[in-house]
């Protein structure tokens, strides 16, 4: 997909073959050394966005892709087949793409799993073995070794085509090394392991087993997360409606929504979902926009107001002529502005992969090193397993186990405190978290509105008059009215109403019986109720004025023609919103509210939960989060955005952290890195905290697991260290590993 400008345009590139931020990394520097290019690769997608001068031909940008060792495609064209993938199945979207992905990693985990459990018993416990049970240990491991660490061994040849090293370089070494190191000692020795319960023997067959095995838990997590990120623009596209009632030669007639044209004129019913953007021509209802905008009051629409897709339409009836359709709607909009927004997203390469980058190249030199220095000062022998025992050492156990497990032992704990945690990066991203960005409704309050007080005139009762608008709301279908419906009920049974009219324009009358006494009672806005008492004074248009300044929704309700009251109505604020907020501020992060709402409900919320009226945005459209967000981002800020609505999820995905409450939308926690799952705004600051120690932890794990390769790496050099207490050791530094990241599930406790 291109778009032309006079001096630039911009290329959507769909790519196959990576796997992880260092794949990124290398796409990018390859695609960046052509003159006049930027590149940002979106790794969940498989796509690049490049800004690339206008004269420049695809192919280049297609080469320099394939030069760094993946293949590309430019969006729309047909999908690239990696060569190394050629023998798995293709995927038609590009965009779902995961090589080696969960399908290919799941069957490959399971087998190595379950063949890794009798391989470690037989290998490590001498009551386990039995004759010549090195060679069933052998059997065992051959298809974990190889076939379950294909992916692993691929991606190293991989790279080593294109003179790169990866994590992927040090798994295939080491595994490689300890399996035919063993096969080579147990076919030279074959009576090794004659007897049963042998305690003097030189195989590490366990050793690639049980790295290999673990490994693939951790590859096979992390796809799962790539995928799940794919996912936001797929469930924002499904929000749009499937099907369309348009007018045709004055019938109405069923169409599929793509196939909308401007101009066209829908049949919108109450209840249904408007199919795309446009503006009213005729009839008069209320909009529910909150996925779009937020907002939790719906929206009095009626003749030549505009109207967005996806929005559903809760009262009367609509007729909409389409002004956009297809790829134009306000809904494609949002899915471009996530797309772009995660794409736009630094890329941080894992502290294990820039460690491989430098360590794998200088482990190979040792090792020949090591080699020659004995066959010119000692038997073949002698130099054979020294070499060896020097790639043992370093075979990147603990260091590969540093991340999986840190992120097991992290999510695992999170998971039970309701917290969803997507990948290693998310716990690098929320380091430096020092802004928080919250949205309002369902965020910090509960996305429903309720009757928040009752104000009365002429000696009313506060009962009579919420009972009395209650009753005449029951016929209406409008989602204030169903509030007051509510409220009324829990005062009393609502009596009987005759001579109902819901009028255009909001506002519903009837009779009223209550307490043997027939009512008029009309309840509506200003505008409505003016015309059944006539015109308001000053006292009462300033009763109206404070209500609707403490941020509230405000309905009039006139009995027999005199005004009787104000009903209050108000988004209700989550209990434990203040406390979390609190917390954050204790964490030295700054909290700020960001709403579609208008600016007297975000700061009446604000000054309730403890946020800085400095702090507080209101009336800002999806688009404009997004640009909130960046505006943040360029004061050098590092900013989390917590949301519900599918309108946050641009935000969501450009922020540097995003937190998707787990009671909105599906396409929010999947364009988020972290879903709380339940409703209370507590679990954000539980989230930040748990990912700073997680992120800890899995730094701890890297320092000690390198810091022991590289202690080792000279002893066994030297010929000082056996083969066999290298793989102990080995063993040892994994054990710690994970021992420290279970410290995580105290968390919290």
């Amino acid at each position: 997909m291109t778009t032309q400008t006079n001096d630039s345009r911009e290329v959507q590139l769909d790519i196959s073959g990576m796997s992880c931020a260092s794949c990124v990394g290398r796409v990018e520097r390859q695609l960046e050394k052509i003159d006049g290019v930027e590149a940002s690769v979106n790794l969940p997608l498989n796509q690049a966005y490049l800004k690339v001068p206008a004269g420049l031909e695809d192919r280049i940008l297609i080469d320099a892709v394939s030069t760094a060792g993946y293949d590309a495609a430019v969006h729309g064209d047909q999908p690239p087949v990696s060569d190394d993938d050629s023998d798995e199945d293709t995927h038609e979207d590009p965009k779902v793409d995961d090589a080696p992905g969960v399908a290919e990693l799941k069957p490959r985990l399971i087998v190595s799993a379950v063949l890794t459990v009798p391989l470690f018993l037989i290998s490590m416990f001498t009551v386990f073995q039995f004759p010549h049970w090195g060679w069933v240990a052998m059997a065992l491991s051959l298809p974990i070794t190889f076939w379950g660490g294909w992916p692993f061994h691929r991606g190293a040849m991989k790279a080593a085509r294109h003179g790169n090293s990866t994590m992927d370089t040090l798994v295939s070494i080491g595994v490689t090394a300890a399996w035919v190191y063993s096969t080579v000692e147990l076919a030279l020795n074959p009576t090794m392991t004659l007897a049963a319960g042998t305690h003097d023997h030189t195989l590490y067959y366990e050793t690639a087993g049980v790295v290999t095995t673990f490994l693939l838990l951790g590859r096979y997590l992390e796809a799962r997360a790539k995928n799940r990120a794919g996912e936001a623009l797929r469930s924002l596209l499904n929000l749009a409606a499937n099907k369309a009632t348009v007018l045709r030669d004055g019938q109405e007639v069923v169409i599929d929504a793509a196939k909308l044209q401007v101009g066209d004129e829908l049949v919108v019913r109450p209840g249904e979902k408007i199919a795309t953007d446009g503006f009213v021509v005729a009839g008069h209802s209320a909009i529910d926009t909150s996925l779009i905008t937020g907002e939790s009051v719906p929206v009095e629409v009626s003749e030549s107001d505009t109207v967005t897709g996806a929005t559903i339409n809760t009262s009367g009836r609509l007729i909409v002529r389409a002004t956009r359709t297809g790829s134009n709607t306000t809904l494609a909009q949002m899915g471009k502005l996530v797309s772009r927004a995660q794409s736009e997203k630094a890329p941080i390469a894992r502290l294990a992969d820039r460690i491989s980058a430098v360590f794998v190249p200088i482990v190979l030199v040792i090792a020949l090193i090591t080699l020659a220095a004995w066959l010119m000062f000692g038997d073949p022998a002698t130099a054979f397993r020294a070499a060896v025992t020097v790639l043992i050492i370093a075979c990147p156990c603990a260091l590969g186990l540093a991340t999986p497990i840190g992120l097991l032992a992290g999510t695992g704990r999170a998971s039970q405190m309701g917290i969803l945690i997507s990948g290693p990066q998310v716990l690098e991203d929320s380091r430096g978290v020092d802004t928080v960005v919250l949205d309002k409704t369902g965020t910090i309050t509960k996305g429903e509105m309720a009757v928040s007080d009752v104000l009365t005139f002429e000696d009313r009762n506060v009962d009579e008059v919420l009972v009395a608008a209650a009753a005449v709301e029951l016929g209406s279908e409008h989602p204030i009215a169903h509030a007051i419906v509510t409220a009324g009920k829990n005062v009393t049974e609502l009596p009987e109403v005759t001579e109902f009219v819901s009028t255009a324009g909001g506002g519903v009358i009837g009779t009223v019986s209550m307490h043997g006494t027939h009512y008029r009672v009309a309840a509506g806005r200003s505008t409505f109720i003016v015309e059944h008492t006539g015109e308001l004074t000053s006292a009462q248009d300033q009763a109206l004025a404070d209500a609707e300044a403490a941020g509230a929704t405000a309905i009039w309700v006139a009995i027999d023609g005199q005004l009787a009251g104000i009903i209050s109505l108000q988004d209700q604020i989550k209990d434990t919103s203040a406390q979390a907020i609190a917390e954050l501020k204790n964490m030295g992060i700054t909290p700020m509210l960001l709403t579609g709402d208008n600016e007297s409900v975000a700061r009446q919320v604000a000054a309730e939960v403890g946020i800085d009226p400095d702090d507080v945005f209101a009336g800002v459209r999806p688009d404009d989060k997004v640009d909130k967000v960046k505006t943040l981002q360029g004061q050098g800020k590092t900013v989390a955005m917590a949301g519900d609505g599918v309108n946050d999820a641009p935000a969501l995905a450009q922020a540097d952290l995003g937190i998707a409450m787990g009671s909105g939308t599906d396409v929010a926690r999947e364009a988020a890195d972290i879903t709380v799952m339940g409703s209370s705004l507590t679990q954000v600051s539980q989230s930040l905290q748990l990912s700073r120690k997680t992120l800890r932890i899995i730094r701890t794990n890297l320092f000690w697991a390198f810091a022991y390769n590289t202690a080792g790496i000279p002893i066994a050099a030297f010929g000082l260290l056996n083969p066999m207490f290298a793989g102990a050791a080995m063993a040892a530094s994994s054990v710690l590993v994970v021992l420290n990241s279970l410290r995580l599930t105290r968390f919290g406790r």
